[in-house]
């Protein structure tokens, strides 16, 4: 850079002539450094693709993402937070998850330390969201959070279920249709809203009753043992299991392989939902023993950088709101070939992320539903023209 550029740029910066909407930084910013602090463990699908589409989003939009995985200790979360805060040469953006609630103190260790982060999945609640408000009020440098819409989600399942049982007439003989509902824990903002979907469902639906909301950690050797414990419950009280509603597709296999092992016949007599369009479930689906995943948002994690690099080159997101949300779809047997290779192969480059970016005068304007993800989609490497 010349010594009269440099004076340009310093002259622009004082008058604020080139910071857009936000304090974004300067147009075409150039290479991005991101780091994402991964609160999955090492093999956990759903945290996986999060990354894994981020880093194929980088690779299509000038950014290098850096991924640091916390093995589902929050503890070390916090720990691998703080030591990128902390560097001397800190990254232009930090992306966080809000499980557990674990990341406020590391949004205001880079408030303090000028970093900028954007949460991804879960936000923050109650007594935090009191404290700290929306982004950028009393942490300037808390751009903002991209979540789905996981209410709406938990919902959907929960109705396919009850449409089915009601079809097929399953009810007990108390005249009620009887669901077990799996949740992955009690205090995950994404796990508060996905159970509140199963309860907004279940509350319009008179013949329909939850006997046990259980809880799994999202694990799918937990959700087989307490979907054990309840079939024999209700195989003592009699009541005839319709569905089981799980908060994530591997509480959803693990609730099948409990149901089979009881002699019951998944998809027949009875049926299954999971969320997180994994491929182990699109299998499930494929063979008729699991009626629905709901999901698409791991994508998050690939939409998180369409939005830092519109905020780096001047094009704010906030300009329409700094909580962006990105809606879930169900991917069923009727749907399932349009997406289904792209999860089983994980080829998140075949995803044009540009295509994805807010247009000139519409900072802040996105279309990331799956008809938009499936029109992006290249040819799979060695398919005909």
């Amino acid at each position: 850079m010349t010594v009269v550029l440099r004076i340009m740029l310093a002259v622009g910066m004082a008058c604020g002539l080139l910071l857009p909407i936000g304090g974004a930084v300067a147009a075409d910013a150039g290479r991005l450094n991101i780091v994402f602090v991964n609160p999955g463990k090492t093999g956990e699908v759903y945290w996986d693709m999060v990354a894994q589409t981020m880093q194929a989003a980088g690779r299509k939009l000038d950014a290098h993402v850096e991924v640091l995985t916390s093995e589902r200790n929050y503890r070390t979360m916090q720990e691998l937070g703080f030591g990128v805060v902390a560097r001397a040469d800190k990254p232009d953006f930090l992306i966080l998850s809000n499980e557990e609630s674990a990341a406020v103190p590391i949004l205001e260790a880079a408030e303090a330390a000028g970093v900028k982060t954007l949460l991804l999945s879960n936000t923050l609640i109650g007594d935090d969201a009191a404290r700290l408000g929306p982004p950028r009020q009393k942490l300037k440098t808390w751009l903002g959070d991209i979540t789905t819409d996981l209410q709406t989600a938990g919902a959907r399942m929960a109705n396919a279920l009850i449409k089915v049982a009601r079809a097929e007439k399953w009810q007990s003989p108390d005249g009620k249709i009887h669901i077990l509902g799996i949740g992955g824990d009690e205090i995950t903002p994404a796990s508060i809203a996905r159970n509140a979907g199963l309860k907004l469902a279940v509350d319009a639906a008179p013949d329909v009753v939850v006997d046990r909301m259980l809880f799994a950690n999202w694990t799918q050797s937990e959700a087989e043992q307490v979907t054990r414990n309840y079939l024999s419950w209700a195989a003592r009280k009699e009541i005839r299991p319709a569905g089981i509603w799980a908060g994530n597709d591997p509480m959803a296999l693990g609730a099948l392989r409990a149901v089979v092992a009881a002699g019951l016949t998944p998809g027949r007599n009875i049926q299954l939902v999971g969320l997180n369009w994994s491929e182990d479930a699109l299998r499930e689906i494929k063979a008729g023993r699991l009626l629905m995943t709901d999901g698409g948002h791991f994508l998050l994690g690939g939409w998180s950088i369409v939005l830092l690099r519109d905020y780096a080159d001047g094009c704010d997101f906030a300009t329409a709101s700094p909580r962006v949300e990105a809606r879930t779809s169900a991917i069923t047997r009727d749907n399932l070939a349009s997406v289904g290779d792209l999860i089983k192969t994980r080829a998140f480059d075949r995803i044009d992320f540009a295509r994805f970016r807010a247009r000139a005068g519409r900072c802040g304007q996105y279309d990331f539903s799956i008809d938009a993800l499936i029109s992006s989609l290249t040819l799979p490497e060695g398919a005909a023209d």
